[in-house]
This record gives structure tokens, sequence and C-alpha cells, in this order.
């Protein structure tokens, strides 16, 4: 699996990313810097977390703008993977590529901690390699990822099945019917608030993440 990870000025998970895949698919990921206009060649991009631009303006609003997401705009378009985390989700709803809005935490605190996550669905690249209803742990770091949209758009994610995580027992940040992470209507962008790649190493405290990146790299491949 040939995949990218995209870089921007205040991403801090972008090597944490690049070490998950390249763990995963025996080789190292492009890293693509936000002010480049082409894109190599790819099966997966990643949109990793931290604080795009310092997160000025709005959570993902300038990186939304990169002239690099153009072509994942693109790639996507084109049926092709694209994983948001974190920040990279909130990039993803900038860019329309996926509904919704992601708003500051209901208790207006940076929040940082594992929490227990049900795998919604395992109808997409992402999660096809759990179980369905399989509670997972993987960690969260972020202030603005309390999940919004209006009541026809979460009623659509629910009917097509487009819900891929939810978090389980106490919602951390206030989410609207507890989403952690949603899919785009054809299935292959991804946007999720929780690190799997910071979940895909013992060393670390967890392997729960190293599911979604095998599978990726076994059906990419």
């Amino acid at each position: 699996m040939k995949s990218a990870v995209i870089v921007f000025p205040g991403s801090n998970c972008d090597r944490d990313a690049a070490v998950a895949l390249g763990n995963a698919a025996g080789q190292a990921p492009f890293m693509v810097w936000h002010g480049d206009s082409d894109l190599p060649k790819v099966d997966l991009i990643v949109v990793p977390g931290g604080f795009s631009y310092g997160d000025y303006l709005r959570a993902g609003a300038m990186a939304g703008n990169s002239p690099i997401m153009r072509e994942v705009v693109a790639h996507a378009k084109n049926g092709r993977p694209v994983l948001g985390i974190c920040n990279g989700f909130q990039v993803l709803t900038e860019t329309g590529l996926l509904p919704g809005a992601l708003l500051r935490n209901a208790g207006l605190t940076f929040v940082c901690k594992p929490v227990p996550l049900s795998i919604e669905t395992t109808n997409s690249l992402f999660t096809a390699g759990y179980d369905k209803a399989e509670v997972i742990t993987i960690p969260i770091a972020h202030h603005d990822g309390n999940y919004f949209a209006d009541d026809d758009t979460l009623n659509r994610l629910e009917d097509e099945d487009r819900i891929a995580l939810r978090y389980v027992g106490d919602n951390p940040n206030g989410s609207q019917r507890n989403i952690a992470g949603i899919l785009n209507e054809t299935r292959n962008v991804l946007g999720m608030m929780p690190h799997p790649e910071r979940a895909a190493d013992a060393r670390h405290g967890g392997t729960d993440g190293i599911t979604m990146f095998a599978a990726l790299t076994e059906q990419l491949t």
C-alpha cells in the first residue's frame, strides 16, 4: 500500500501517523507539504491530527484552503480512500468532504485520555478488520471535537449506516448522538476524532488502532 500524510504548519501527529502506516505497510508514506500542488500517486491519504495553522480563525478552516487540499478532494472524489484524524476530521468537514462541523467541547476544556469506542459499521475499508459492535480503546486529544449537524443530516447518517464510531459511556466532548467518526456517502472517506495512530504500539499503552491500519494495508495492496 502506498500512502501519503499531509503536513501542515502546526501538525503534531503527522509522524505518529507515518510510523503506524509504515509499520503496517512495510514502506514509509510520502510526507506531503501543505503548500505543494502535486500529490504522488498513492492508495491512501491521511490528513493527520494537530493544530493546523494554530487553529487560528477556526479549527481546520485555514488548512482546508491549502493548495494540496484541492488534490486531496480530487483523490476522494475519484473514489480513493482518505482518512482524517482529529484536526484532519475538522479539515475534511471544512472542505465539504464530510458533513457537519466540529465545535468546542461541551466542557470548554481540552480533553486527552483513552476512551472506549463502539464499531458501528464494518462496511468500510477502515473498519472492515473489526467486528460490528466491538468495543475498542483509542486515545483522544482535542479541544474542538464536539460533532454537530442538523437533524436531517444526523438521520441520514444513521439511515445510511455512515456512523463509523461512537463513544461508549461518558461522552467526552458533547458530540451529538455520541458520534466519534463518520463516513462520506461513497464510504471512501472517514473522519474520526480519536487517534488510532496513538494506539498502534503496545509500548504506548494500546494496540486497538493497529487493526485499522492492517485492514487498510490488506485491502489496498
